[in-house]
């Protein structure tokens, strides 16, 4: 029998206000994850990454390349709001996830707890407000990130609670590309929580969408495929990783696997990377021929 890593994360849903805890879900079940040991690991960027308040919004945390030189005079530096699982506030579990991504040459927006502040989890006007923030701060006087953003080239990704509020975002017009990592719509048996959107979401999105999860042991899989097979007349591509679980990935150094695969689906689609684009384009694409991998796309080119 393989070992499966079991870290205390946040439970999908807390069960505060309209939420409620998922039924038959354990904390077993959302904690499993790939076995380090043997596993691929995180490809940083070239860019050393700082990470930082948001300057005048305090609900939010950037992580971003530390020297901004390269930009925009040799290179874009696009946008990526991201959602925490189980919708937590605090960031800080997720930081070697985000910082892969950001070393790529991506600006990272995600949510903060607020010292004192009542408990709470993070809704889809979080995430809105992050991307709120990125238009503002692109124009602010003393912003080391004036005029340096892509804001045309904006994405926001999640995963579980989080990969809901990516669907629920993907109607906004700034966004180019979401990313749903282990989660997905709610299906005929109905919804996991009161976060999780229905199939109505999908007749909004209008850009490529990214939908990963941890293969069956993933207990989020079957929603996952579900979101892909509906998805019609726009790119998707659909991967699950064998074994790995619902946390997959994420919590492992620099978020590992599932680091590089959101890393490179924002290289190409969000900086037309033709290195990046062969994880996903293609027959013989490097998820499509890796054996630890079951993929299906639609309209990838």
């Amino acid at each position: 029998m393989p070992k499966f890593m079991t870290v205390a994360i946040p439970l999908l849903v807390i069960a505060a206000g309209a939420m409620a805890q998922p039924k038959g879900i354990t904390p077993d079940m959302i904690s499993r994850s790939l076995p380090l040991e043997g596993a691929p690991l995180a490809v940083p960027g070239s860019y050393k990454t700082t990470s930082e308040p948001a300057f005048g919004s305090p609900g939010h945390v950037v992580f971003r390349p530390e020297t901004l030189d390269a930009f925009p005079k040799k290179e874009s530096l696009p946008v990526m709001v991201w959602g925490n699982g189980g919708c937590a506030i605090d960031s800080t579990r997720y930081g070697g996830f985000l910082g892969t991504v950001a070393s790529h040459g991506f600006v990272v927006v995600s949510t903060a707890a607020l010292a004192g502040a009542p408990r709470r989890t993070s809704t889809a006007d979080d995430l809105r407000a992050g991307i709120d923030w990125a238009f503002k701060e692109n124009t602010r006087a003393e912003s080391p990130l004036k005029g340096k953003l892509a804001l045309d080239k904006l994405a926001v990704m999640g995963t579980s609670c989080g990969g809901f509020l990516s669907l629920s975002l993907g109607g906004d017009p700034r966004v180019k590309t979401i990313g749903v990592f282990n989660s997905g719509i709610a299906d005929a048996t109905g919804a996991v929580n009161s976060t999780q959107p229905g199939a109505d979401v999908l007749a909004k999105l209008h850009g490529p969408v990214l939908l990963i999860n941890g293969g069956d042991v993933d207990f989020m899989m079957g929603a996952s495929l579900s979101t892909f097979q509906q998805i019609s007349k726009l790119p998707a591509f659909y991967g699950a990783r064998h074994n790995a679980g619902h946390s997959a990935t994420i919590f492992h150094p620099g978020g590992g696997e599932f680091a590089n695969v959101a890393s490179n689906w924002l290289l190409y689609i969000l900086k037309s990377d033709k290195k990046a684009a062969k994880m996903f384009v293609g027959k013989n694409c490097e998820l499509c021929t890796n054996s630890n991998w079951d993929v299906q796309a639609k309209s990838i080119k």
